[in-house]
């Protein structure tokens, strides 16, 4: 249950204040340098990226403490990171496609494609660079649905908006299934987990319609089957968890954690980041350029010693 005094703390910790003995250790690993950061990792070959949904990063915090433990304790999580507008749509395509497309509802990709028109996205980029994406939707009846369909909500899927990449959509964007059967699970049992990925919670596991309880369960579901994986072990897998906004007060800021192995004590960056920087962090996997707006952006991977 989210408390006034829980976000309080969350808040704090958050704007770096001292308020334990492992907030100090985080604040002060967050002042290291970044080439020590460097030379303990190694650089990903692979990014899964997993997008919660409006919450601010004071609210997530507080509110998702499974994945509070990971950032600031043993990964690294970022202190300023800002969504780019509202409501959700226009900031999954600015992770996907480094704009929002002049885009500024939720409608379906028939209402919402012609904006976003040829352009190609960072899936779409990857594979055309010769390396590998998959997006993996809860609940989704089937391939790059496009259209709303119960706890699937198609406005939470970028790649389905793009025409340019529909006939790859339709291959890799596929349902994700439990952490015991589907796509997901099998892919990270496999090591076939693809070198640009999004996992993509319903509804209630992304905590858009359900409480922040729910989604700090399906993570902490998920989560584990990632983290204990060869391809994450190994370092070549890196998992980004973000939200696609905040919630409508305040400044847009949302917590977002980089898990890579083996891993940042808790170090956050104090690097202004947003989702155009996600997106550059997605092309540079692929050995691509920055699309659009992201060209412009701090990179997540950079500001993280990736």
């Amino acid at each position: 249950m989210r408390t006034p005094h829980r976000l309080a703390i969350a808040s704090a910790l958050l704007a770096g204040f001292s308020l334990t003995a492992a907030t100090t250790s985080v604040v002060a690993s967050a002042a290291q340098p970044r080439p020590a950061v460097a030379r303990t990792l190694k650089a990903p070959t692979k990014v899964l990226v997993i997008v919660e949904e409006n919450h601010s990063a004071a609210q997530m915090l507080a509110g998702l403490p499974y994945l509070n433990r990971l950032a600031t304790r043993k990964y690294g999580y970022a202190r300023h990171y800002r969504a780019i507008t509202h409501p959700s749509l226009p900031n999954y395509l600015a992770i996907a496609g480094g704009s929002t497309f002049g885009v500024t509802n939720d409608d379906s990709p028939a209402g919402n494609g012609p904006k976003v028109g040829r352009a190609r996205s960072v899936f779409d980029q990857a594979i055309a660079h010769g390396y590998t994406a998959k997006t993996y939707a809860e609940s989704m009846p089937s391939n790059c649905y496009a259209h709303p369909s119960g706890k699937y909500a198609v406005k939470h899927n970028p790649w389905a908006y793009f025409a340019s990449g529909r006939r790859n959509c339709a291959r890799y964007d596929v349902p994700m299934g439990t952490p015991h059967h589907g796509h997901l699970a099998r892919d990270i049992a496999s090591g076939h987990l693809p070198n640009v990925g999004m996992a993509i919670p319903n509804l209630c596991n992304d905590a858009h319609s359900c409480s922040l309880t729910t989604a700090n369960t399906w993570l902490r579901r998920w989560l584990p089957l990632l983290l204990h994986s060869r391809a994450f072990t190994s370092g070549r897998l890196a998992v980004v968890v973000t939200a696609d906004e905040g919630n409508y007060s305040g400044s847009n800021d949302v917590l977002t954690v980089v898990l890579h192995a083996p891993g940042r004590g808790g170090r956050a960056t104090s690097t202004r980041l947003s989702h155009y920087s996600l997106s550059k962090f997605l092309s540079a996997i692929s050995g691509a350029h920055a699309l659009r707006h992201a060209r412009h952006a701090h990179g997540l991977g950079h500001a993280f010693g990736l």
